[in-house]
């Protein structure tokens, strides 16, 4: 008799950059991010490339290109990319339950104008008011 075994193990949680140190965050910036962070990045906070390419103004082909030649992102879009991942790992740590904060950005809010929040992350001043909205929310300050 063969017996097989199956190990179960935990999905790799994603571990969010650290903000604290802004030096470490110009670095990553500087050297661009890697298609395959960004890739790991998307996955875990569920923006897809048609959502991306809103957000960093270039179309989809040009990211799919980007993930074909596994090139690193320029500058620009690197820092897009870093300011929402802080976005969202703020937003997560204000909800305490990512889907509950994923849910809450596809939700139209009174407080933003009535925009879903994850239709303000084409701009550095959306991603900012969304910033604030999660301030407001995480002391309890409701509009």
């Amino acid at each position: 008799m063969t017996v097989v075994v199956f190990i179960m193990r935990e999905p790799k949680k994603y571990k969010f950059i650290e903000d604290e140190d802004e030096i470490n965050l110009a670095n990553i910036v500087r050297e661009g991010v890697s298609i395959s962070y960004f890739n790991n990045l998307s996955d875990q906070i569920h923006i897809g490339l048609q959502d991306w390419s809103g957000y960093l103004h270039l179309s989809e082909r040009t990211i799919q290109r980007y993930q074909k030649q596994k090139k690193s992102f320029d500058p620009i879009y690197s820092e897009k990319i870093v300011t929402i991942e802080l976005l969202y790992k703020k937003g997560i740590d204000v909800f305490g339950v990512a889907d509950n904060f994923f849910t809450w950005m596809d939700t139209k809010s009174v407080a933003l104008g009535g925009v879903k929040p994850k239709e303000l992350l084409d701009t550095s001043f959306g991603i900012r008011m969304v910033y604030n909205e999660l301030g407001r929310i995480e002391h309890g300050i409701f509009a």
